[in-house]
């Protein structure tokens, strides 16, 4: 038995290398699809980061930002620039900001922790209370706390985060005066993030709960004195593992490309806040690393969601091979 058992987990984890590897190949065309259009779309702005820099500075003559545009590579055409930028990103070379002369990189991964700790926080209270809330509205389906727990989550999901945010600021900041405003505290811009995630996590597991209280399987163990909760726990919440990784891996790409209207409400200083300075003062260099980190993350956690479902899933090795 040990031996067939072994065999068997190393068929699932060579089957996942293969699987892994026939994913990755698949994406990494989609990565340059998503930098060359991105590069090409910013070339279509009608200034660029050097009118920008002398904006303040009144009249200067146009010699002054010719010899700044060679400077900085912008006067080279677009295959030129898309090319020089590429082997530097394939080197490990991002390039510096065209405003504040900084590497990338560092500016980055500076900005990088903030976003992550905001995420973080955000999963975490976004599964602490959509789980019990979608599973107390489907074992109390059509009565009085189903109505108002779908109520909620229509108009959490309904309301757009910058929205969110300001009712947040006006109660718990303005009025009641339990929080900062801006900048110190994570939990406002956490607790606007987890509004939108919830409500949609609860109508989600909210319905899959439904559908699997009325299989068979929970049919028989309640015919055999099961006990409910013993149901809920060991056997229904199982079933819905696929449909919360799937949430929790847009969720987190999302989240990690920064979410920059939240970001920036809050002056929480992460890559959303990041990304939108940089687009404010047309800094193409970290535009451009923004692109290509929120394309690295949704890549990488769609493919994480598919090595889940096919390390969870059985039909989903089984299609493979068929």
């Amino acid at each position: 038995m040990r031996g067939l058992f072994f065999l068997r987990g190393s068929y699932k984890i060579c089957g996942m290398k293969k699987y892994f590897l026939a994913r990755l190949v698949q994406l990494v065309p989609i990565l340059f699809g998503i930098t060359f259009l991105t590069f090409g779309m910013m070339q279509f702005a009608g200034d660029d980061a050097v009118d920008i820099i002398y904006e303040q500075s009144g009249s200067v003559a146009e010699e002054i930002k010719a010899a700044k545009r060679a400077e900085l590579g912008l006067d080279q055409p677009f295959l030129i620039q898309y090319g020089r930028w590429l082997g530097g990103i394939l080197t490990g070379d991002m390039g510096r900001s065209f405003i504040s002369g900084k590497l990338v990189f560092k500016t980055f991964a500076d900005k990088l922790p903030a976003t992550i700790e905001l995420m973080l926080v955000s999963i975490l209270l976004t599964i602490f209370i959509a789980t019990p809330l979608g599973i107390l509205a489907a074992v109390n389906q059509n009565r009085p706390l189903d109505y108002v727990i779908r109520a909620l989550s229509f108009v959490g999901n309904s309301m757009p985060n910058f929205f969110c945010g300001l009712l947040l600021i006006y109660f718990l900041a303005l009025k009641l005066n339990l929080l900062p405003i801006i900048g110190q505290s994570v939990i406002m811009p956490a607790l606007t993030l987890t509004i939108a995630m919830g409500a949609k996590y609860t109508r989600q597991i909210r319905a899959v709960v439904l559908e699997e209280l009325d299989k068979p399987y929970v049919i028989g163990a309640r015919s055999r004195g099961v006990a409910e909760w013993t149901i809920l726990t060991k056997s229904v919440l199982r079933s819905t593992l696929i449909m919360i990784i799937t949430l929790l891996a847009l969720s987190m790409g999302s989240l990690l490309g920064g979410t920059a209207i939240v970001e920036t409400i809050f002056m929480w200083d992460g890559v959303g806040k990041m990304a939108v300075d940089a687009i404010l003062t047309r800094d193409y260099p970290l535009i451009q690393a923004y692109v290509v980190w929120m394309a690295i993350i949704y890549v990488m956690m769609n493919l994480a969601a598919d090595l889940l479902y096919y390390w969870f899933d059985p039909r989903v090795r089984y299609g493979e091979m068929s």
